[in-house]
């Protein structure tokens, strides 16, 4: 593609814009179970305004912004509040988990340099099921993963985590709850562990953090899992999914200031001046940020009671609806608004294709085969019709035992590849191959 030697009309440009959009999930149908989370049009309009009134902003520098100084501050310490925060606890806002579980680990390991300068080759232990932008920290940072197993429950399995602890651990990772099950970890005993080692304990509660306290305060049985847990040194919270905010907002939190200060890079030697940055990016998006706060505030607690309601109600109907079915079984005991499902009598790979033809778009999970539903309060008013198509596209299957293609013949030949060593590899020509 050239370079274009003129300027476009600012309306063919928007007509070429949507017309492109023909392929892309339909979450306005509420068809889409990943990637947006819809609290309704109204919530949507809030975010939309906050965020094009600072769209041009830049929080580099808060000093020529003191408004995203003060959004940013008031997003952080309504997060903590929610999850039961000491007083001295302090935090940033990110671009989204990734960047949250990057900036943990990497203060883990600045920490380490710190308290703990005999650790040449630091370790952190994470769940089998923690997030892969866990992975990708252990990676950037050189910091080595080590998995703890899981249990029947999909749980990690605490006993294990203990066997696999060394001298070189230096965090220990629970996830609040773990995207593929919808489970949370046993928070109390890993935190345990990690003040009994006097080690740093990290909390992932990316996908749970605006989900689960609403969900305590409704009644519904949630495990230990916040601040209140002694021994959890930092917590992560995604904005921009529960919290309903605009992409890219989530925080990172820490019991302490001191601890905090390992997350900071700052550079005095640049002739351009001083430089300073407590996360991972340089310019970070006025409009994430103003848009966090707006969407917080025009919820406030009230809102999220009700839309964490709705979306309980509704998961509740799905998973029942699945279970229902002949031959698919929920995984483990969801505790929260998202789980995955399996089978013992078809290939659930297959299934995920056909629910896709009908505009379905369910994410596939491995280890073992799965298909996954984050319920949002929009899919309240699709429940029956979903279940219609997943009970006929089962039937169906049943009946055909159709040929795996697409997506279902890509991972089941990922699943039986002998050496998993080469599944990465396998990944990068994927990825090559999407240009």
């Amino acid at each position: 593609m050239e370079f274009p030697k003129s300027g476009t009309a600012r309306e063919a440009i928007l007509e070429a814009m949507e017309a492109s959009r023909g392929d892309d999930a339909r979450w306005r149908e509420a068809k889409t179970w990943s990637l947006v989370y819809n609290a309704g049009d109204d919530v949507l309009q809030v975010a939309k305004d906050a965020y094009l009134a600072f769209f041009s902003e830049n929080a580099l520098n808060p000093l020529a912004f003191p408004s995203l100084r003060k959004f940013e501050r008031e997003v952080v310490g309504m997060t903590m509040a929610m999850l039961h925060a000491p007083e001295a606890a302090v935090g940033n806002m990110t671009s989204g988990g990734s960047e949250s579980l990057l900036m943990a680990v990497k203060t883990a390991r600045e920490w380490a340099r710190t308290e703990r300068p005999e650790i040449k080759a630091p370790e952190m232990l994470l769940p089998a099921s923690a997030h892969p932008a866990l992975e990708k920290a252990a990676h950037y940072f050189d910091v080595k993963a080590v998995h703890i197993p899981l249990g029947a429950d999909f749980r990690a399995d605490p006993t294990e985590a203990r066997k696999l602890f060394t001298s070189n651990t230096i965090l220990v990772v629970g996830s609040a709850p773990a995207y593929p099950q919808g489970v949370i970890d046993p928070i109390p005993a890993l935190a345990a562990l990690a003040k009994e080692k006097g080690v740093l304990c990290h909390v992932d509660a990316c996908l749970g953090g605006f989900m689960l306290p609403w969900c305590e305060k409704l009644g519904h049985p949630i495990r230990p899992f916040d601040f209140r847990v002694d021994g959890v040194t930092s917590m992560s919270a995604d904005v921009h999914k529960y919290g309903y905010a605009a992409k890219g907002a989530s925080t990172v939190m820490y019991r302490t200031r001191a601890l905090r200060r390992y997350q900071y890079f700052t550079y005095g030697d640049w002739n351009g001046g001083l430089y300073a940055s407590p996360t991972m990016t340089g310019t970070r998006p006025g409009g994430a940020i103003a848009a966090a706060w707006a969407v917080m505030k025009y919820l406030g607690e009230e809102g999220y009671l009700r839309l964490a309601k709705q979306t309980m109600e509704t998961t509740r109907a799905l998973m029942d609806g699945v279970a229902a079915i002949s031959g698919l079984q929920i995984q483990g005991e969801p505790e929260m608004s998202v789980f995955g499902f399996t089978s013992d009598s078809i290939d659930v790979f297959v299934l995920g294709e056909e629910m896709g033809a009908r505009g379905w778009k369910l994410d596939r999970q491995q280890l073992p085969p799965a298909l996954h539903l984050m319920v949002t309060p929009a899919h309240a008013a699709i429940v029956e019709r979903f279940l219609a198509d997943l009970r006929e596209c089962t039937e169906k299957i049943r009946e055909t035992k159709p040929t795996p293609e697409g997506a279902a013949a890509m991972y089941g030949m990922l699943a039986t590849v002998p050496d998993r060593s080469m599944v990465p590899q396998l990944l990068l020509e994927f990825m090559d191959g999407l240009e």
